[in-house]
């Protein structure tokens, strides 16, 4: 009861933001819930300054309501059928999640930006945007202002690939096959590749390219696995080195090591054996659309946590680094595609 009374009023707040902007994510899936959630945020404790009772709720929902997020959001992946109707695309979205990553670290050394922002950046890029973010910000320990400043750069790149993409494929001259491909692997976010493969089915009557662009986008979601593992190794190391190193000798595995990724993994296999038993797919739905709210309500905890007008000052470096990794995806997409003979 104790617990409920303090992180209860930070939770029900998260709540009653995150209710409305899920409504409006589902009208404007170009955007999304998750930004209008920290938009909310942001904005609101702006102007609201006594957030004391609140703080506990909020910061709750931001760490641990985000990793349930992010193990729920394993029931929403058939490892399987991913893996089988999506092999073909695979080198193109090999090429582009490494091509991202190199860009990231290479802009990360050149520019000396904060290595959490650009891990944030590299990843959500990379694989799927916002749901890669939430993945990973807990594995590195992000702090909420990184991951609203990571969350910001891939909607402004999101909303830009919606809009101009279906044109730029037209002048182009890709086949329908082919921008289903170049939307899968050069759009970051799954509401963003819908929207865009939908405008192109607009202006191709008869092209149906949201079935091959989705897919192609899920192939790429399963990224998320080796790169939060790889992570999470990487910092239980260097956390293990680092006490060592001091002379502590006090590393506990259980409070570095983010277990979550395992039960996220858990989550997959299950669904997969599952849906392999005859269950079916849809059976899941309930648990994949609870963990598109609960990214909801984590993004408007970490908008609350957020400094706007910081974000703004400091966010040019980070807007550069996602507009190169963004640019340098689109060209890989479309050079692997011309190298295949798929174009």
């Amino acid at each position: 009861m104790e617990k409920l009374k303090t992180l209860g009023p930070g939770v029900l707040l998260c709540l009653a933001i995150a209710l409305p902007c899920w409504l409006l994510g589902k009208q404007f899936p170009i955007i999304g819930g998750p930004v209008f959630a920290i938009l909310c945020g942001m904005v609101l404790t702006m102007i609201w300054r006594e957030k004391d009772r609140t703080k506990a709720g909020i910061q709750y929902t931001s760490k641990k309501i985000l990793q349930y997020a992010v193990i729920l959001l394993g029931f929403g992946m058939n490892l399987s059928e991913i893996a089988r109707v999506g092999a073909a695309s695979l080198p193109i979205i090999l090429s582009t999640i490494t091509t991202s990553l190199v860009v990231s670290y290479g802009l990360y050394r050149l520019m000396k930006m904060p290595a959490n922002i650009s891990t944030l950046v590299g990843v959500g890029s990379s694989i799927c945007g916002g749901s890669a973010i939430a993945a990973t910000a807990p594995v590195i320990d992000a702090d909420d202002e990184e991951i609203a400043q990571a969350i910001s750069v891939i909607f402004l790149f999101n909303v830009i690939a919606a809009l101009i993409f279906p044109t730029l494929g037209s002048v182009l001259g890709l086949s329908n096959a082919g921008f289903g491909l170049f939307a899968g692997t050069a759009v970051n976010d799954t509401s963003s590749v819908t929207a865009a493969a939908t405008a192109w089915d607009g202006m191709h009557p008869g092209a149906n390219t949201l079935d091959t662009a989705t897919i192609v986008k899920l192939t790429r979601t399963l990224a998320i696995i080796p790169i939060t593992l790889v992570l999470a190794l990487w910092r239980t190391a260097k956390t293990k080195k680092e006490a060592a190193g001091s002379g502590q000798g006090n590393f506990q595995l259980k409070k570095v090591f983010p277990f979550f990724i395992l039960f996220f993994l858990l989550a997959s296999v299950i669904t997969t054996a599952a849906v392999a038993a005859g269950i079916e797919a849809s059976a899941f739905a309930p648990l994949k659309e609870l963990s598109k709210f609960f990214i909801i309500m984590a993004m408007a905890a970490i908008g609350l946590n957020t400094d706007l007008v910081k974000m703004i000052r400091t966010g040019g470096k980070a807007i550069f680094m996602g507009l190169c990794c963004w640019a340098a995806i689109a060209a890989v997409s479309l050079g692997m595609q011309n190298l295949l003979g798929i174009l």
